[in-house]
């Protein structure tokens, strides 16, 4: 019933969906073009101009997760065709795309998954109340009276699930709340990569495309912080039609559901995730042309922007000037009533859990320290330290030892400014902020081992516990520092995303008409480097610019948020250290753990170590065998029969925020 009602529905939409999203994609593509030249010309005048932020105290490696997974293991998951519940093996590599599969035995024969989950814009979720008010909340007019059955029974109470508002959800389940406690850190951990916004490797493309996606919003009256900033281009290009799409679909095919509660809230997921399908087909494919056009134009505007780059500057100084003797005097106003009295306020509600959240990076670090030392004091070698290292080499990326630290930040709260400013939901903050504290724990790791190998391949390992400390105490304060620096740049940045777009609300309507005049004032030849809408909106960033540095500035003076003050700074203070910041990874395992006499294929299955071990669990449940379900999400169809995987026991083993200057 549900995928036939939903084939009608997507033939009958199929082409005016197409319609809808070409529309979007041809206004994003003219949007895209213009601030493509903007971006390109901003990076190459950065580039001959220099500039930069402080520079980091502590190493930074490169590719932190080279040969490694991150989690793999058995979990029971709710199949659509047999209305059971069966065993998957879930395996997460590196990317943080969770892979499933029949049993492990099939992944270990290394055939293609059933199916990959890209995390973006999910949430996930450990109880059927949650999961049913958001139901609740997508389709309204369809909801469940007081009591009444939910459309999903699970075998036991410790159910996962992964929810999004236009794609499929999934269902699995789990014995023990120890297993449900790992795993839903481990699925937390996949949805806070994916939601880290896009690469900063794309000096240009990135730029354009987040401004042009935020202008485009704009446009259509969304000033404010938007929580499906995320995923790669074709899906957060998807996640905007479908915020214009969905109401649209919403009024056409909520009359028509039929049946049972559960059967409409059912048939009502198929056809969201049917039509979001489509349209990040198409998505994909003309976003794809709109890069490709712009990147064959790249070297002619490149060479154009580097001959004529000081009349270029000139030329838009000159309108700058212009346009702030007309924003400017409405600007201040603004912020004199409606942002300085609050700019206090939200900081305070800001730094106070991210900064115990850094704080608690500092101590699983320095408990994990303490550990070591307290194993090296009866067998000091070299071998017993290689092993406590390969485990702490990952500590940044095990999410069960990392969630402490993001349980700190997930406090954050802005309860009673968020309708004010138009602040869709704190969770934005919470993930940058999750992602710069794994940054920053990585970071403390990878210096520590650099240090301690220096120091055990100079002195070996007489004296260890006192050769740990001292490169532990080595560490912190680089940490204390760099920890300083990046909490700082966070609250700039993220009352900059607060406050810009609410100004902009407000100055857009009064500003509006007055700016086309000065597109007149700009050279036709260098029209396309300078756009009056970016620079109206410099214009409104640089005039609460100085009330925010301020502010921030003030709190660096409270000792109890442990920020170093703007007039220290650190720069070269260990260059011996940074002489070690182009090593690679150390592979413990393979420098001190002896010899291996093991093939080939065994070596290299070794090394793709797994961060998270897997829980252990002894012989085989009947709980969830046999259990029928109601209506779930359609999945392809499964003849084969099903087995239980082993589990087995494993060794041990990123909504973009405007950037500012320090």
């Amino acid at each position: 019933m549900g995928g036939q009602q939903t084939r009608v529905v997507a033939d009958k939409k199929k082409q005016s969906n197409f319609a809808r999203t070409g529309v979007v994609m041809a206004e994003f593509g003219h949007l895209y073009e213009q601030q493509y030249a903007v971006a390109l010309f901003n990076k190459v005048r950065f580039d001959l101009e220099g500039g930069g932020g402080l520079q980091p105290q502590l190493l930074q490696r490169k590719n932190p997760l080279v040969n490694k997974s991150i989690f793999s293991g058995s979990i029971f998951q709710c199949l659509e065709e047999n209305k059971k519940w069966r065993n998957r093996f879930l395996f997460v590599p590196d990317t943080y795309n969770i892979s499933y599969y029949d049993n492990k035995a099939t992944y270990d024969k290394h055939l293609p998954p059933k199916g990959t989950i890209n995390c973006a814009g999910y949430k996930v979720l450990n109880s059927m109340e949650q999961y049913m008010d958001l139901i609740s909340s997508s389709l309204p007019g369809v909801k469940a009276k007081v009591g009444s059955a939910p459309f999903l029974k699970f075998p036991s109470q410790f159910p996962l699930m992964l929810w999004h508002p236009y794609a499929r959800h999934y269902f699995f389940c789990v014995e023990t709340e120890k297993e449900q406690q790992k795993w839903h850190a481990v699925l937390q951990d996949c949805v806070r990569h994916a939601n880290d916004g896009l690469s900063e490797e794309h000096e240009v493309q990135t730029p354009a495309f987040t401004d042009t996606v935020r202008l485009y919003r704009q446009a259509q009256g969304h000033f404010g912080t938007w929580e499906m900033m995320c995923g790669v281009p074709s899906q957060i290009l998807s996640n905007l039609v479908m915020e214009s799409l969905l109401p649209e679909l919403r009024e056409l095919i909520s009359p028509r559901l039929k049946g049972k509660l559960h059967e409409r809230q059912r048939n009502w997921m198929l056809i969201t995730d049917a039509v979001y399908s489509l349209v990040q087909s198409q998505c994909q494919s003309q976003y794809e042309v709109a890069v490709q056009k712009c990147e064959a134009a790249r070297s002619t505007l490149e060479a154009f922007i580097r001959t004529d780059m000081d009349q270029i500057i000139t030329s838009k100084e000159h309108v700058t000037n212009k346009i702030k003797a007309v924003v400017l005097p409405k600007a201040e106003k603004l912020l004199k009533v409606s942002i300085q009295p609050y700019i206090s306020s939200i900081l305070d509600a800001l730094m106070e859990p991210t900064s115990r959240g850094f704080f608690e990076v500092r101590d699983v670090f320095f408990r994990e320290l303490v550990d070591m030392s307290k194993n090296s004091l009866n067998n000091g070698t070299k071998e017993t330290v290689a092993q406590h290292m390969e485990k702490i080499s990952m500590l940044a990326f095990h999410p069960v030892k990392m969630q402490s630290c993001y349980e700190k930040v997930e406090q954050l709260s802005l309860e009673g400014l968020q309708q004010r400013f138009d602040v869709s939901s704190p969770s934005v903050f919470v993930q940058r902020a999750q992602i710069l504290m794994r940054k920053q724990m990585d970071d403390a790791v990878y210096t520590f081992e650099q240090i301690l190998h220096q120091s055990l391949e100079s002195q070996g390992t007489e004296d260890l516990c006192n050769t740990i400390q001292r490169c532990q105490d080595r560490v912190n304060k680089k940490f204390d520092y760099d920890s300083s620096t990046v909490r700082k740049r966070f609250f700039r940045e993220a009352l900059l995303q607060i406050f810009i777009p609410y100004m902009l609300k407000q100055l857009t309507p009064s500003c509006a008409s007055e700016l086309p005049r000065f597109q007149e004032l700009i050279f036709e030849d260098f029209s396309q480097f300078i756009l009056v809408e970016n620079i109206f909106e410099e214009v409104v960033l640089h005039s609460v610019m100085k009330d925010i540095m301020m502010a921030v500035k003030e709190a660096a003076v409270q000792r109890r948020h442990n920020l170093y003050r703007d007039s220290i700074v650190l720069s070269n203070s260990d260059p011996s250290l940074h002489l070690l910041g182009e090593s690679p990874s150390i592979d413990w395992a393979e420098k001190y753990g002896g010899k291996q006499d093991e093939s080939s294929e065994s070596q290299r299955i070794r090394r793709v170590k797994q961060v998270v071990s897997m829980i252990q669990v002894e012989g085989s449940s009947e709980l969830f065998r046999d259990t029928p379900t109601i209506d779930v999400i359609l999945e392809e169809n499964d003849g084969a029969q099903e087995e239980k995987a082993d589990v087995e026991a494993t060794t041990q083993t990123r909504s973009p925020v405007p950037k500012v200057t320090e």
